[in-house]
């Protein structure tokens, strides 16, 4: 029997109540339903300090960043919420990004990235839902090898988006982002196969 899909799952966003994170939330246990074994990491836990290519090679890669890459190196896929900051990706997710690109000793290039799949979505309270993010979260993770659905969720209003349960009230917006995770899961497993 084939293993199963193990899919990584987080936000870009830090704050306690990002409504990425509430979001990514909903995408996980719909990946779960989807027959995926899904990990749900939070960044704030892997504090990260800006990439500094001198601090690199004075000290190498420091800890939160070497479990955070080997965090992705251990699964198939990513699951993504991104939030927008000022129309682009947020810090924290891109200075994640940069440190999990660093190849270490004996490691091929890109290692946590390449061959891996990978899906988006992000929540914004704006018009958007986020979507200016995901075009720039896109280009990086295809440029760095990883296959990602074409398919993507956007949220926007997102402050009024959730109920206390945390679903989402519109259940067309709950079913996109029920059959990205489940698309997500087919891709993976496929590219497994």
């Amino acid at each position: 029997m084939a293993s199963a899909v193990r899919i990584l799952a987080f936000a870009g966003s830090t704050r306690t109540g990002s409504f990425n994170k509430k979001l990514l939330r909903v995408g996980a246990e719909a990946a779960r339903r989807a027959g995926a074994e899904v990990t749900v990491l939070d960044l704030r836990d892997h504090p990260m300090p800006l990439y500094d290519g001198d601090l690199e090679a004075a000290q190498g890669l420091p800890g939160p960043a070497v479990a955070f890459k080997q965090l992705l190196i251990a699964h198939d896929g990513f699951l993504l919420s991104c939030p927008e900051y000022n129309t682009s990706i947020s810090g924290v997710l891109k200075n994640a990004i940069d440190w999990a690109s660093r190849s270490q000793p004996g490691e091929p290039q890109l290692v946590a990235f390449r061959g891996k799949t990978a899906a988006l979505m992000s929540a914004s309270p704006g018009a958007l839902g986020g979507l200016r993010s995901l075009i720039t979260v896109r280009s990086i993770l295809g440029n760095i090898g990883t296959l990602l659905l074409p398919e993507q969720v956007s949220l926007p209003l997102a402050h009024e988006a959730f109920n206390d349960d945390g679903s989402l009230k519109d259940a067309k917006r709950q079913q996109a982002v029920e059959k990205l995770a489940a698309g997500l899961v087919e891709l993976t497993r496929r590219m497994k196969a």
